[in-house]
């Protein structure tokens, strides 16, 4: 899908393709991949580049045409090991061309749309637009942590009153989501260190830069504070399910020992041998006697030793 938005004064839509307009192309389809291609000569490559989901923050220059990847978050709609990933946003740009695009339909792009609209002030130029771009990603890369750390409270209630298997993993896939977010974090920083000083920048985009380096850094800083904290939560849930496993094998032990000692009695009395008690009336119930008394110490015993 494309939208041609008109940047000059606030976001408004167009007919079609103007100069210095900004063309807006969400889920290509291979005709939408074509059709810019023979259009405006873009480099067929980089569209391959940009469905790669794993492909990495970068940024170069083929034909006059400034190729820049910037990872985003994104949220998956299906049950997925990692509900939270991130994902690539392609900026291209060469004179009066500008063009963005996603395989992905994500809420920061149409937030971005939606608040650059309230603003109606539009973008000074194409360099303006791709830092407010590298700020939305940073914003929404916080409100997308703060998901993650509701989810991570969520499961940790529940753990505190059962132990499942069910809580675990979904502690497990936010740990992954965790580890996606602070590689992609990573990278746009790195990224937006180059760009700073390759585009032009006038007074008022180092003050936008500024302002994507503080929520940047608080974002990686809080990636990694959670991190820590789901890391230090698996490690002790690990150590109580172990202790509690230990606990019943001790259990478990313990028993095994006490039921010995009247197979063992009985086993000892019952062997074809004499022992002075086959012709006594009283012979079993002697036995059993003895099998209780023995069993009562030994269990008198592992409870004094804490064994049971």
């Amino acid at each position: 899908m494309k939208t041609y938005w008109n940047t000059s004064k606030g976001l408004q839509t167009l007919p079609e393709w103007e100069p210095n307009c900004w063309i807006q192309v969400t889920c290509p389809t291979d005709e939408d991949q074509r059709e810019l291609e023979k259009r405006f000569e873009i480099p067929d490559y980089f569209f391959s580049d940009i469905s790669d989901t794993d492909e990495r923050a970068r940024y170069e220059y083929d034909d006059g045409w400034m190729l820049i990847i910037l990872r985003i978050p994104y949220v998956k709609e299906i049950r997925s090991r990692t509900p939270y990933t991130t994902v690539p946003l392609g900026i291209i740009h060469k004179r009066d061309v500008t063009i963005t695009v996603c395989y992905y339909e994500t809420n920061m792009m149409i937030d971005f749309v939606s608040y650059q609209q309230k603003r109606g002030e539009g973008f000074t130029d194409y360099v303006d637009m791709i830092f407010r771009l590298f700020l939305s990603s940073s914003v929404w890369y916080l409100k997308r942590l703060k998901q993650i750390n509701n989810l991570i409270e969520k499961a940790k209630r529940n753990l505190d009153h059962e132990i499942n298997n069910e809580s675990l993993i979904g502690l497990s896939r936010l740990q992954d989501s965790l580890t996606y977010f602070a590689t992609s974090i990573r990278g746009n920083e790195n990224l937006l260190a180059k760009l700073k000083f390759k585009l032009q920048v006038d007074e008022l985009d180092a003050d936008l830069i500024e302002d994507v380096n503080i929520e940047m850094s608080q974002a990686r800083e809080t990636t990694n504070i959670y991190s820590d904290i789901l890391e230090s939560t698996m490690d002790t849930y690990s150590s109580i399910i172990n202790n509690n496993m230990n606990n019943v094998m001790r259990t478990l032990t313990s028993v095994s020992i006490l039921m010995m000692f009247p197979t063992l009695i009985a086993s000892l009395f019952g062997m074809n041998l004499v022992n002075g008690m086959e012709n006594n009336p009283n012979g079993f119930i002697i036995a059993l006697v003895i099998s209780v008394a023995v069993s009562g110490l030994i269990w008198w015993i592992f409870r004094h030793k804490r064994l049971i």
